[in-house]
């Protein structure tokens, strides 16, 4: 009964996300609206940690399940990326490693700015 609850509230967050995407003409994904509310929540104690903690544990738990369906469809897609698969390579490499060094550079100046205060 818990986790129903804990995902009842995260999927409210997600419904809100949804209103505001209809309401709003942005190009900004619903599931990003739903985030910003729930961070803001969180942020403001509105929402406590606690009252989705076990349900968005278990969602981040199941995550790369998620990425199947999505892998299922590049496997009918071959024939479309054959053609162009090295310069995709490339870039898949390219900007993963951007986002690492960006990330860590990021994370390195928090925790600096952290031991200083």
């Amino acid at each position: 009964m818990k986790y129903l609850k804990q995902f009842m509230v995260i999927l409210a967050f997600s419904f809100l996300g949804e209103v505001l995407h209809q309401v709003l003409p942005l190009p900004i994904p619903a599931s990003v609206y739903g985030l910003v509310f729930m961070l803001a929540a969180l942020m403001t104690g509105v929402l406590k940690l606690h009252q989705v903690k076990e349900a968005s544990a278990f969602l981040i738990e199941i995550m790369p399940v998620m990425f199947i369906p999505a892998a299922a469809g590049l496997i009918d897609s071959w024939g479309i990326l054959q053609p162009v698969i090295i310069p995709l390579g490339i870039i898949t490499v390219v900007t993963t490693v951007f986002v690492m060094v960006v990330t860590g550079l990021v994370t390195q100046g928090i925790i600096r700015k952290g031991k200083r205060k």
